[in-house]
């Protein structure tokens, strides 16, 4: 089923702000950004885009939409497109010590595992409240998509269904929360784990210079 002028501006716009921002935007915040007139044309079209199976609502969280299977096959590359190389060669080993021997491996990096996988998405990191992490200002980190986490894992945290931290979670023996900034000058952020919802774990740190 073609999708309408309307409704796919919609999906882009869900699209985009989980690209941006790591999920997915409330029925108020589509509604500002479209500039639609109210609630009920948003569920009209989400309903609409649900039934067309790119996206699906989880009425168990705080933000219900996600992007559905389908939307991910049909955003592939076509397959006439030029492949794109996703492995970098490890030259070797740099000393931030001692000097090291030269290394002449073949070995690579691979980048698909990360890119391939529609629950793996990117945030840039704004503050220093995890950078005795070395996780700092500029920064982007790559995130799994999820919902569980283990205590002590470094996870995107939505807090109270409208702030998003990136912080160690530990569950406390109260029933609470405690999500630790990795800043000796900085205080844990504690709350009721009804208020928190994981929307991801760290996977891993990119930084650039230039």
């Amino acid at each position: 089923m073609a999708l309408t002028p309307r409704q796919k501006e919609v999906l882009d716009f869900v699209a985009t702000f989980v690209d941006d921002r790591g999920y997915c935007p409330s029925y108020e915040e589509i509604a500002r950004g479209l500039d639609l007139a109210s609630l009920a044309t948003v569920h009209k079209h989400i309903s609409a885009l649900e039934s067309k199976e790119y996206l699906r609502r989880s009425f168990n969280h705080s933000r219900s939409l996600e992007l559905a299977d389908r939307y991910f096959t049909e955003s592939k590359p076509s397959r006439g497109a030029k492949p794109v190389s996703l492995e970098i060669p490890v030259q070797g080993r740099i000393a931030a010590g001692a000097p090291v021997e030269a290394y002449g491996g073949a070995e690579t990096i691979n980048f698909g595992d990360f890119t391939g996988d529609p629950n793996t998405y990117a945030l840039q990191v704004r503050g220093d409240s995890m950078i005795e992490d070395h996780i700092c200002d500029g920064d982007y980190v790559l995130i799994e998509r999820t919902a569980e986490a283990r205590n002590g894992e470094v996870v995107v945290a939505l807090i109270r269904g409208s702030e998003t931290t990136l912080k160690r979670l530990y569950r406390e023996a109260d029933g609470s929360v405690r999500l630790q900034p990795a800043n000796s000058t900085m205080q844990p952020i504690r709350v009721p784990a009804s208020d928190v919802d994981v929307q991801g774990r760290l996977l891993a740190v990119l930084r650039k210079y230039r």
